[in-house]
């Protein structure tokens, strides 16, 4: 469902609903932007926050629930609360990760493998039986804030040479980080919502998000 020549854009609501319907009415009506029901939301609020992220958005929206065991059942939640992907992390089972991508091929929905933490992504998808639609370059958001963790943009020509897949860039993504996932060959980027006062990089929640939305669109074309 994702054109690997497009470049996007995916905004990351972490907080809770109240969030959502406040922000999400505001952004762009663009093909390049992609809405992410994010694991503290899911959490919190479980699939009715994808359900009402699908109510206000008729793009594409991500569920990412970060899956490692159970995909069939966590793969049918996302598909029927309206989402147009789902995720699972790298360093599940290799059992989970192919019923993940075999699941989400049969009910029509993007399979998003995540590898915050896996130290060879490219070892992981050799080992599966079909790879994912997308592959996540995930530095976690407890990463963040540690001198040298950053985004290993180093495997995105080592899984490009074996797979035709989009690559997507995530954790601490600001309008230089964009840039630089853009540069190294990301397809997407994701950007995290961020309330004043969290330590983490993103679109804060206090500044006018649909304006930085277009400029994170202009910056990544």
């Amino acid at each position: 469902m994702l054109d690997s020549k497009i470049r996007y854009l995916q905004i990351a609501f972490n907080y809770d609903v109240g969030l959502v319907q406040r922000v999400l009415p505001s952004l762009p009506r663009s093909e390049r932007i992609m809405i992410e029901a994010g694991t503290p939301l899911i959490k919190r609020e479980g699939m009715r926050a994808v359900q009402v992220i699908r109510a206000l958005w008729k793009g594409y929206v991500v569920a990412d629930l970060k899956t490692s065991d159970g995909a069939q059942g966590e793969v049918d939640l996302a598909r029927a609360a309206g989402a147009n992907a789902a995720t699972i992390i790298g360093s599940s089972p290799l059992e989970t990760l192919d019923l993940f991508v075999q699941r989400c091929n049969e009910v029509g929905i993007d399979s998003m493998i995540d590898m915050l933490g896996v130290a060879d992504p490219l070892h992981v998808l050799r080992e599966m039986r079909k790879p994912p639609s997308v592959v996540i370059l995930h530095r976690g958001r407890d990463e963040e804030t540690t001198r040298g963790k950053v985004i290993q943009y180093r495997h995105v020509n080592r899984i490009r040479s074996k797979f035709d897949v989009p690559i997507s860039a995530a954790g601490g993504v600001d309008l230089g980080e964009a840039r630089s996932a853009i540069f190294n060959g990301a397809s997407i980027v994701v950007v995290n919502l961020v309330k004043p006062g969290d330590p983490w990089l993103g679109i804060r929640t206090d500044q006018d998000i649909a304006a930085i939305a277009r400029e994170f669109l202009a910056t990544i074309e």
